[in-house]
């Protein structure tokens, strides 16, 4: 699959399939707004990786047993949905099969371990040049399986047969495939997560790489104390929605209005008080359809002030022109908040909510991609409010701990009309033509002769 390189405005015509002809031309840009079109989605279908996860969940943060290929296939579909109506997916195995050779050689080697702590010291350095040189041997598929199973040998000596023995041990990106949590994605661009969980740490590093790759230069990276994750984003028009909980601190939202980050000139801080599982990320239990139109889980929706379950929000703004946010309002109801912005709510109730129900994606106003097997009362309320859902068969992957929206970044959406940055935002810009060329084994070539050959992520034929 070819991936295209973004420009600052990118017309719906360079997002058609080859062959199918543009109607109208769209600007596209970062999302300002969860319920405009999208049109740019980074994906990626679970693999090998995702076997350690299954056999034993909670050690792997998911929900229950699943069987791997079924998933697969799930995602799979899920792609075909969504390139069905004309939003164009990139896939981070695709793009791995692209990026340089020395990239994914850098990436193995900081994954790849020799514990050599129970060999002689005599033979450690042995067996560090011996590791380097097998990561050089690696073909590409090696490599990215390298990357997705993060192995480690534990050698120990023996006299028998080659000297060597060994314990295998994997630390594989089992949850690689919910490609929300890793970034988000603001009016001002990428913004590289701090998962919570550690073992989810390296995905991010391979998320930075996809950007890269595209021409998406990430503008910031969470680090230290600051923990973010994606699921806790959602950009709302003039205002960026983030959650603070269980995945995302106050450290890192500080750090983003110091640094600018959002891209609007007010950020509501929606606060949960029950930390819960099932309720980890903000998507879990609020979701927008349209500018006037959201879902809330009922125990979210009908709680009452003081439980666990009420969630309250602090509102930072500032003034149009100006860079520097203050807390105008503070601990505020947020179902008030909400219907006070001119938000319709369609609650979901219990049953659906454990069905993943909320976790939806918007691809367009009023037409999202939600988890199939919702009640009747949930289809009928979406019916009464004009919504178009295209019904998503993710039955094992939602055993996971989530759905639609956890495997989708929006990277491009069309523009907002009432969006009004306060600065320029940061453009995204072409890579410039002279990047490096690389052949098909990914080997970067100084004279390219006859042939085929990856050049700025594209395919090039030389005659």
């Amino acid at each position: 699959m070819k991936h295209f390189l973004f420009t600052l405005a990118i017309t719906s015509m360079m997002l058609c399939p080859m062959g199918a002809e543009a109607q109208e031309t769209k600007e596209m840009k970062y999302p300002q707004a969860e319920w405009t079109k999208a049109g740019d989605i980074l994906m990626h279908t679970p693999g090998q990786e995702l076997f350690n996860g299954v056999i034993h969940p909670k050690a792997g943060l998911f929900e229950d047993y699943f069987d791997v290929d079924k998933a697969a296939d799930e995602h799979k579909g899920y792609i075909s949905m969504l390139e069905k109506n004309g939003i164009r997916v990139h896939k981070v195995t695709d793009i791995l099969n692209e990026v340089g050779i020395d990239t994914l050689q850098t990436l193995a080697t900081s994954v790849l371990v020799y514990d050599v702590s129970a060999i002689p010291d005599e033979d450690q350095t042995a067996s560090e040049n011996y590791r380097k040189e097998v990561l050089s041997k690696m073909s590409r598929q090696d490599l990215i399986r390298c990357i997705m199973l993060q192995p480690t040998v534990k050698l120990s000596k023996t006299d028998n047969n080659t000297g060597y023995e060994a314990q295998y041990i994997q630390n594989p990106l089992m949850n690689m495939y919910f490609t929300r949590d890793q970034s988000i994605t603001t009016p001002r661009g990428h913004i590289i997560c701090n998962m919570n969980s550690s073992q989810r740490a390296p995905e991010t590093k391979i998320i930075k790489t996809c950007y890269e790759h595209l021409g998406l230069k990430p503008i910031l990276q969470i680090s230290g104390e600051g923990r973010l994750e994606g699921g806790d984003y959602i950009p709302a028009g003039t205002v960026s929605f983030i959650g603070c909980g269980m995945r995302t601190n106050e450290t890192a939202i500080k750090y983003m209005l110091e640094k600018d980050a959002f891209g609007h000139d007010t950020v509501v801080v929606v606060k949960d008080h029950k930390l819960w599982q099932m309720q980890m990320h903000l998507d879990t239990h609020f979701n927008i359809i349209d500018k006037d139109l959201c879902t809330m889980v009922s125990s979210r929706l009908n709680a009452e002030p003081g439980t666990k379950e009420y969630n309250t929000c602090d509102i930072w703004a500032r003034k149009p022109g100006t860079v520097t946010y203050t807390k105008i309002k503070e601990d505020q109801p947020f179902v008030k908040y909400i219907q006070e912005r001119g938000f319709t709510i369609i609650p979901i109730d219990y049953d659906d909510e454990m069905h993943y129900a909320n976790n939806f994606l918007t691809i367009a106003p009023r037409h999202i991609m939600a988890v199939a097997g919702q009640s009747e009362t949930l289809q009928q309320r979406f019916r009464d409010a004009g919504v178009t859902v295209e019904w998503v068969p993710l039955e094992s992957l939602i055993d996971g701990f989530g759905a639609a929206h956890c495997m989708t970044q929006v990277l491009q959406r069309e523009v907002y009309e009432g969006y009004t940055p306060t600065k320029v935002q940061q453009q995204i810009t072409r890579k410039a033509d002279n990047q490096p060329t690389y052949n098909l084994n990914g080997m970067q070539v100084t004279n390219p002769s006859k042939g085929i050959y990856i050049k700025n992520g594209r395919k090039v034929i030389i005659k």
